[in-house]
């Protein structure tokens, strides 16, 4: 929640949200399953400063989410629901300073990329200038393909 908070204050918008899934021979997996912080010095028994906060489950996964991705009108009810349980009820509502509006639009359930909206339907024309590479983003022309290459002349 803090960190929404942070993200909301400093117009910051996720897009995208991956979640980890441990893989062999890292030290992150190393402290998802034993729920220890490996970067320090592991002992017999575990104190408070050596536990990890592990998020286990499909509910909680899904909460972190929706908290980092609190801009998505899709994930307001959920947020609503946390945060009343949390005793923040006060971060719900249609001022500057609250998380997530009051109301709920109607939503289709479906989530359109800001890159998408924002992106032009073609190619940009740029003018070559001395010096400048040219990319397929910054103004070559597009690729020919298929048989429509020509052919080499041997020899």
């Amino acid at each position: 929640m803090n960190l929404a908070l942070w993200l909301k204050k400093n117009g910051f918008r996720a897009d995208q949200v991956q979640t980890f899934y441990p893989s062999p021979m890292a030290t992150a997996t190393a402290m998802y399953h034993s729920g220890r912080n490996t970067l320090r010095k592991v002992r017999r028994e575990a104190t408070a400063d050596d536990s990890v906060d592990i998020v286990r489950g499909e509910r909680r996964r899904r909460l972190h989410k929706a908290f980092l991705r609190y801009h998505d009108a899709n994930n307001w009810p959920l947020l609503r629901e946390a945060l009343k349980a949390m005793g923040r009820a006060d971060l719900i509502g249609n001022g500057k300073h609250q998380l997530i509006p009051a109301y709920q639009p109607i939503t289709d359930g479906a989530y359109q990329s800001a890159r998408r909206k924002n992106s032009t339907p073609g190619p940009a024309k740029v003018a070559p200038v001395r010096g400048r590479l040219l990319t397929q983003h910054t103004g070559l022309p597009p690729r020919v393909t298929g048989s429509a290459k020509p052919a080499r002349k041997k020899g």
